[in-house]
Formats: C-alpha cells, structure tokens, sequence
C-alpha cells in the first residue's frame, strides 16, 4: 500500500491555508514552531506599543477589535503558521475568520501547567489581579468550549 502524505489527506487548497494555533496564554502557541507569524507581536509592530499599552488606552474592546483587523489581514497570508492571542476566539468574526481560512489546532494545557508558565510575567493585562492563578482558570472555563 503506498503512503498517504500530509498533501494526500489533505482538502483541495489545504496546503496553502495558514495553520493557526489557537489556546490560553501560556499553552505553548508561540514557542511550538519556528516558521510562524505571532498575531500578538504584529499587532505590538504594527501599533508600535505594547499590548499591555493598547489595553490601558483602549481598554479590552478596543484591543480586541485591533485583534480582528490583525486577524483578518494575518489570516489570507498563504503557508504560515499563525499564533493567535488566547482571548482570540471571544469574538464570533475572529473564530468564523480562523475556521475559514485555516486548519485551526487548539494546544491545551492545565491550569497548573498555565500557572508555571505564567506566575512571573507582568506583562498579560487580564492577570493584573490579586489572584492571578483564579483568573487563569476563569479565563480557561470561559474560553476552552470556544476553542
């Protein structure tokens, strides 16, 4: 029987829509490839400000509607590997924008994993609270049926 190769399985076109990873911060989406676009850090380039920055000057909704047009724009980009921020998929646009373009593979990880990996960094404006670790698993239990 001869092999069946990633091209073979795949859907007319499939090989040049982008892969996007979708998952809570601190899942791995940024670290597993090393040909990959970061949503999160274009955004950063484009806007020439940190996200904690967008956030504090537009609060989250304005920051999420920049995400869109990042998203947008990001996802029409053929043959990549596209990291999305973890609160992506709140907006039903970005989440209809993801499954059209791309094969969407969610990186899950546990509350404690996500907890290691996220108790030193200052710069994740949705855990600057007085319990970081019960935001993240607010945050898990609201976005994981989204992702």
């Amino acid at each position: 029987m001869p092999a069946v190769t990633a091209s073979d399985a795949a859907p007319p076109g499939a090989a040049s829509r982008p892969i996007v990873l979708v998952g809570m911060m601190g899942s791995g989406k940024s670290t597993v490839g090393r040909r990959f676009v970061d949503a999160d850090k274009a955004l950063e380039e484009r806007c020439g400000v940190p996200i904690a920055t967008i956030f504090e000057l537009e609060g989250e909704d304005g920051f999420r509607r920049r995400e869109t047009a990042i998203l947008d724009e990001l996802s029409r980009l053929p043959e990549i590997v596209l990291a999305t921020g973890g609160g992506a998929v709140t907006r039903d646009e970005n989440r209809r924008i993801l499954a059209e373009r791309g094969l969407v593979i969610f990186l899950q990880a546990s509350i404690t994993d996500l907890w290691q990996r996220l108790r030193r960094d200052r710069t994740r404006p949705l855990l600057q609270t007085a319990n970081p670790r019960e935001r993240i698993a607010e945050l898990l239990a609201e976005r994981e049926p989204l992702y």
